[in-house]
């Protein structure tokens, strides 16, 4: 059983939802792929989980890094389960590149090369935004591109980070 709770952020209205293992989804309203791991049947309750989450929000739309992590349960390939862990290992205010995520699949398999374009789809799948960071993953020229929350979501994310988006990719891995 899933369970729902809304939070509103200094970004706009956010849907969370958790089950009993851990957070399974964090979308802005309207937002791409808004709500699409969410079960048809779900329940509308405040659990430990989403109550950490909220928590966890709180210090992060505060300005500051939160010094704990909220239990993740990802909905998805095995491929995109990987793309999700790499996001989580991104440091608070810090960015990589598409690219930079697929060489380090690539080498984690032994693959001459992987694509940016298919991490880019993983990426923009993820379910949990903010806390897992996809708003910290940028163009290979720096440029900030596709969040499924809307670019000016991710430009305000980075700031909140500290990390003045200026072009240039600050964390290669």
């Amino acid at each position: 059983m899933q369970y729902i709770s809304h939070y509103q952020s200094p970004l706009g209205n956010i849907l969370l939802a958790a089950d009993n293992t851990g957070l399974t989804g964090l979308w802005f309203e309207g937002q791409k792929y808004f709500a699409r791991c969410l079960d048809g049947e779900h329940k509308e309750e405040e659990t430990f989980l989403l109550e950490k989450a909220k928590t966890w929000l709180d210090i992060y739309f505060s300005g500051r890094e939160p010094d704990f992590s909220v239990p993740l349960r990802f909905t998805g390939t095995p491929f995109q389960c990987k793309v999700w862990d790499i996001l989580c290992s991104i440091p608070y205010g810090q960015t990589i590149t598409y690219g930079e995520i697929a060489k380090r699949i690539a080498d984690e398999k032994g693959l001459p090369g992987m694509s940016a374009q298919a991490v880019g789809g993983a990426v923009g799948r993820n379910g949990i935004s903010i806390i897992v960071p996809c708003h910290r993953v940028v163009g290979a020229d720096g440029s900030l591109t596709g969040y499924a929350g809307g670019i000016e979501k991710k430009r305000k994310l980075l700031a909140l980070e500290k990390r003045e988006h200026t072009g240039g990719v600050i964390y290669g891995g």
